[in-house]
């Protein structure tokens, strides 16, 4: 072959290389710049999901209480909830159940505590004058003389015990200066106790114009309960003062089906009347059961509504029973990553309260800081996750909710292959 057409393949090879080389160079750069911007990108975070509802029923089913055929009447256990009622709507005379609130005043005006006996009222002239006018129209009053001494709970002993129409006047004007001004303060007790069907007109709830429905009575049956001087007087069958002497309780069922208390009321008007508080052992635990009875009718009106009330505390308290509200492994969470299967957070154990059947208790799940903020990447098999809390009634309770299974921190193959 001629010199002149032989081929150069040496200087061939090294054009052609160049390009590949180049190429080769700009895919390898290619595939850098892809493994380090996943590699750098942000993981997804774990996301949950709340699966447990926000209130749950107590099960079982609440058996039908004995309420009264004509009267109003509303029942309750503290701490856990309302039995429900009759007649619940209607707003009835309150006769001497009006003294609690003339009590809750006194005690708010000039406060006591368990032990004390507080300031002295001293009975003058016209208070003498105005009990054997009292006397002469045959109201529930009390003996008491000019010059005669009280103490503040004296006095509140005899207006509450016996049901003294004439202490709860007296105890009025000494404590506020005047009726008009005791009187506003017995509503502006009511609105904070949350009362809106209630209306008081004067301190001794003679006048049929002091109202209130059984639901609220109830309401001041637990501010009365919750008052340490109150629920001591609320609970004595007697007491002995000056001029008086020794005065009962008209409360006779007293001590008589768990029974500590509280304040009868009774008119020709109003019927019989009676506000109570009943203790009664539950699965080891002691229960108070609050309850009104307003309008009792029939031949001895008062004394029908205090066996009615006796009667409904103690069927109520065999209506509370302790339940299972939240099983163990229950689940709480659903939780999901992209490069895992999907686990659950499950509680550790059952939570059991004493309940009344079909009472709504509230849910709240509280998640761990990190999986709400978004910054949980892994997760370990019985780590915990959230904390379930119940309410009920303002008594919180918790327990806790662990991983059921884990999830791995995302691979590398995940990093690379993701989109």
């Amino acid at each position: 072959m001629p010199e002149y057409l032989k081929i150069d393949s040496s200087h061939s090879a090294r054009r052609s290389g160049g390009p590949l080389l180049l190429a080769s160079l700009v895919v390898i750069a290619v595939l850098v710049v892809v493994v380090v911007v996943q590699l750098s990108r942000g993981v997804p975070a774990i996301r949950e999901r709340t699966v447990l509802p926000a209130s749950l029923a107590a099960p079982g089913t609440a058996a039908a209480l004995p309420w009264p055929k004509h009267a109003a009447a509303a029942v309750a256990v503290d701490g856990l909830g309302s039995l429900g009622g009759v007649r619940t709507a209607e707003a009835r005379s309150l006769a001497s159940v009006a003294k609690l609130f003339t009590a809750l005043v006194i005690l708010k005006q000039h406060p006591l505590h368990v032990g004390q006996s507080g300031p002295l009222i001293t009975i003058t002239p016209a208070d003498a004058a105005a009990y054997r006018a009292d006397v002469a129209v045959h109201d529930s009053v009390l003996k008491v003389t000019a010059g005669e001494r009280l103490t503040e709970l004296q006095a509140l002993e005899g207006m509450l015990i016996p049901s003294a129409d004439n202490l709860a006047r007296l105890l009025a004007v000494w404590s506020d200066g005047s009726m008009a001004n005791f009187v506003q303060a017995m509503n502006n007790e009511a609105s904070a106790l949350g009362l809106r069907d209630t209306h008081l007109v004067g301190p001794s709830g003679l006048n049929p114009a002091s109202v209130g429905t059984a639901p609220d009575m109830v309401k001041v049956a637990q501010a009365v309960m919750a008052n340490p001087v109150l629920r001591q007087i609320v609970a004595m069958p007697a007491v002995t003062l000056p001029a008086s002497g020794t005065v009962y309780n008209l409360d006779d069922v007293l001590g008589r089906d768990g029974v500590v208390g509280i304040k009868t009321g009774s008119t020709g008007l109003a019927g019989g009347n009676f506000v109570f508080a009943s203790r009664h052992r539950v699965d080891g635990k002691t229960v108070t059961v609050l309850g009104a009875i307003l309008g009792a009718t029939g031949v001895d009106a008062l004394q029908n509504a205090l066996n009615m009330g006796a009667k409904l505390g103690v069927v109520a308290a065999r209506q509370i029973r302790r339940v299972v509200i939240v099983p163990s492994g229950r689940v709480v969470l659903e939780l999901t990553a992209p490069w895992a299967h999907q686990i659950t957070a499950r509680t550790t154990r059952s939570l059991s309260i004493l309940a009344i059947p079909g009472e709504r208790v509230s849910v709240h799940v509280a998640v761990l800081p990190a999986l709400a903020q978004g910054r949980l990447h892994q997760i370990q098999a019985g780590e915990q996750l959230a904390t379930v809390e119940l309410d009920v009634n303002g008594h919180t309770t918790s327990l806790p909710a662990t991983a059921s299974a884990s999830i791995a921190a995302p691979s590398l193959a995940y990093k690379l292959e993701r989109l």
